[in-house]
């Protein structure tokens, strides 16, 4: 079939934009029945791949945002009880507080970073299972041990939590776990 004549007038035709041919069609030309039922159908093709890929990803966010929540509540029940741990061996050896103070700070700072921003603060948390009472060795060294050793089991709970946690967790967990592992280190030294 040959080309109309309105066909073969746009085909040589440049419009303003510089584009040959890509002026409005003329007034007889409307899309076919087929071309329309095509586009419908490609455009809702779209937007179903997209509604349902959302609704995936969202759901993937969620999730990937639960299992966050659950490291950081994790983090902070193990910087409870390492504050803990600290207070009842301050208490039970007062001669070794001077030492244990700034240790101790430190991990109160850790418990602050992972909950400080979630903007629960402390009041009417439950304290930890044991009551904030742990036994502590009447022994100095033994109790200097038993923090030490309660140090570096969390510092490497943290290190495996690493890679189930999302980046800017994953950083904080690192730089705590450092630290404990840091603060482990010093409290058994030799010259205990």
């Amino acid at each position: 079939m040959p080309p109309t004549r309105d066909a073969a007038a746009s085909a040589g035709r440049t419009e303003p934009g510089g584009v040959p041919g890509a002026g409005a069609p003329s007034r007889g030309h409307r899309p076919g029945r087929r071309s329309v039922l095509a586009a419908v159908t490609a455009l809702g093709a779209a937007g179903a791949a997209g509604c349902s890929g959302g609704g995936e990803a969202s759901r993937g966010q969620r999730e990937r945002a639960g299992a966050a929540r659950r490291l950081r509540r994790t983090a902070v029940r193990e910087s409870e009880l390492l504050l803990a741990r600290y207070d009842s061996t301050a208490a039970v050896h007062p001669a070794l507080a001077g030492r244990l103070a700034p240790l101790r700070a430190e991990v109160a700072r850790h418990l602050t970073a992972f909950d400080g921003d979630a903007g629960s603060g402390r009041r009417g948390r439950t304290p930890p299972r044991d009551g904030g009472h742990t036994a502590v060795p009447p022994d100095r060294r033994q109790a200097l041990a038993a923090l030490a050793a309660a140090e570096r089991r969390t510092a490497d709970a943290r290190a495996r939590a690493l890679t189930d946690a999302p980046p800017e967790l994953a950083r904080l967990l690192a730089s705590v776990a450092a630290a404990g592992a840091a603060h482990a280190y010093l409290l058994s030294e030799r010259d205990a």
